[in-house]
């Protein structure tokens, strides 16, 4: 049984968008062996955000916002570093990124949206 191009093609998009999706997490997660995934993986959910469904959406969103509040947590650590409490906050930042690139894959391979993508911590 064919079908039809116009129930194939959201299908396809959907996949692939559910393929982007991953391949950011594991570039974030690669970015602390080469720290230019990181800019990578933000690229590509910008690009990626606007052409798939809501429950994914929530995803990229996530990874967006990790980009930004994992740079702001970076620059805190980096400058309070100075007087020895940033080393602190900035293992908290790597743990924090690995936490949510893991829950994030495990809601996208049961193919369920990111719960509260709009969350500081978890």
């Amino acid at each position: 049984m064919e079908t039809s191009p116009s129930t194939a093609a959201p299908a396809a998009e959907v996949a692939k968008g559910e393929r982007m999706a991953k391949v950011v997490y594991v570039l974030y997660l690669a970015s602390f062996v080469v720290g230019v995934t990181l800019l990578v993986g933000v690229v590509i959910a910008y690009v990626y955000q606007r052409d798939v469904p809501e429950g994914l959406r929530t995803h990229f969103r996530l990874q967006i916002r990790t980009f930004w509040i994992g740079l702001l947590y970076l620059v805190a650590g980096g400058i309070l570093s100075v007087i020895g409490v940033g080393v602190v906050l900035l293992l908290f930042v790597a743990v924090w990124l690995i936490v949510r690139c893991v829950k994030g894959l495990r809601h996208l391979d049961r193919r369920e949206p990111y719960p509260n993508e709009s969350t500081w911590l978890w």
